[in-house]
């Protein structure tokens, strides 16, 4: 079974919007573990527009589950990963000014960066995983940074498939056969929904987990947090 990590990054732009702290974004990690969910994902940025750096040492004690943190390598962040060491830090290249993640890295240009930084990342006993499109030139750049997994970035994807799920899936499907042969674990997030993840969790093999956040807290507005994160884990045990 694909695990489910809930991404609240969402969850802290409302609190934010208003100030205080109605919603409690540890109320609603406590919940959303007790409601199913295999992990917790947060993206701070360095502008602390949603997630703030005190969020994460404050989620640190009450994540039983999974704890990911993402975020660009920058000195900040790094201290950050160094000083709780979650269970995985996806690192993500994300400019300071980004709405949203929209790149996967460059991992051949950047190799001697990333392997820099995994490095010091597993000399402390943390997971890594990298965020990347799903071309087989940046999986294997991805394998020789000697990174422990790959989450694959599928924006793309979501995309295309209202209109070919086939077609939107195909060079996942390529990139994740590839990413298991060279001995990496398999990771996605960006734009999954209960629409299409179903699909995507089916037609890629050896998929561990995805991160979910805008679209899984957007329906949890309609439909309420347990059941959406109760329908994601249906639609994920394949």
């Amino acid at each position: 079974m694909t695990r489910l990590s809930v991404n609240i990054n969402k969850i802290a732009t409302l609190r934010n919007a208003r100030g205080g702290n109605v919603p409690d974004l540890i109320q609603v990690a406590i919940d959303a573990q007790k409601f199913g969910a295999q992990g917790i994902t947060i993206h701070p940025r360095p502008d602390e527009r949603h997630i703030r750096y005190q969020d994460a040492v404050d989620l640190k004690p009450i994540v039983y589950t999974e704890f990911n943190i993402e975020g660009n390598p920058q000195s900040k962040f790094l201290s950050l990963i160094e000083k709780l060491r979650p269970d995985q830090v996806t690192l993500v290249p994300d400019a300071d000014d980004a709405i949203t993640s929209n790149a996967g890295w460059d991992t051949v240009r950047h190799q001697d960066k990333l392997r820099e930084i995994i490095a010091a990342c597993k000399n402390i006993g943390v997971r890594t995983s990298i965020f990347v499109a799903p071309e087989l030139k940046m999986i294997e750049g991805a394998a020789a940074c000697g990174t422990d997994r790959i989450e694959l970035y599928t924006e793309a994807y979501a995309h295309q498939y209202p209109l070919n799920p086939e077609k939107a899936v195909a060079p996942y499907a390529a990139a994740a056969v590839l990413a298991h042969e060279l001995g990496l674990g398999i990771n996605a997030g960006h734009d999954l929904s209960l629409e299409n993840i179903e699909y995507f969790a089916k037609n890629v093999p050896n998929l561990a987990e995805v991160s979910i956040g805008h679209a899984l807290i957007c329906e949890a507005l309609y439909q309420g947090l347990e059941t959406v994160i109760q329908s994601y884990l249906k639609k994920l045990a394949h």
